[in-house]
C-alpha cells in the first residue's frame, strides 16, 4: 500500500467523525465522533511517519502516544461530564439541554 492509501482512508474516517459528531444528538455519540476524529490524525501521523524517507528515528510515534494520552483524558473528562448531566437531567441529548447556555 502507498501513502495516498492511508491518507484516503484517514480522510474518510475523520469525515465519518465529523459527521458523527455534527449529526447526533446524543452526547456519548458525538464524543465517539471526536474520538474518530483523533484517531484519523493518528494514523496520519504515523502513514507519514512510516513514508518520508528523512523521517526522524521515533518522532511519528511520539506524536501518536502523546494522541492517545489527550484522547484517553478527553474520553475520562467527557463521560464524567455526561454522566454528571445525566444525573441532573436524566437525558444525554444534547437538544435537552438548553439551559446550559450562558
Amino acid at each position: 500500500m502507498q501513502l495516498h492509501h492511508y491518507l484516503l482512508f484517514s480522510a474518510l474516517l475523520f469525515a465519518v467523525g465529523l459527521a458523527g459528531a455534527l449529526t447526533r444528538r446524543n452526547a456519548i455519540l458525538v464524543l465517539i465522533g471526536v474520538e474518530l476524529m483523533l484517531n484519523a490524525a493518528n494514523l496520519n501521523f504515523i502513514a507519514f511517519w512510516r513514508f518520508l524517507p528523512e523521517a526522524p528515528a521515533m518522532h511519528g510515534l511520539l506524536f501518536v502516544l502523546f494522541t492517545i494520552a489527550v484522547a484517553a483524558a478527553e474520553a475520562a473528562v467527557g463521560l464524567a461530564l455526561i454522566i454528571a448531566i445525566y444525573r441532573h437531567y436524566r437525558s444525554t441529548q444534547v437538544d435537552d439541554l438548553r439551559s446550559l447556555h450562558g
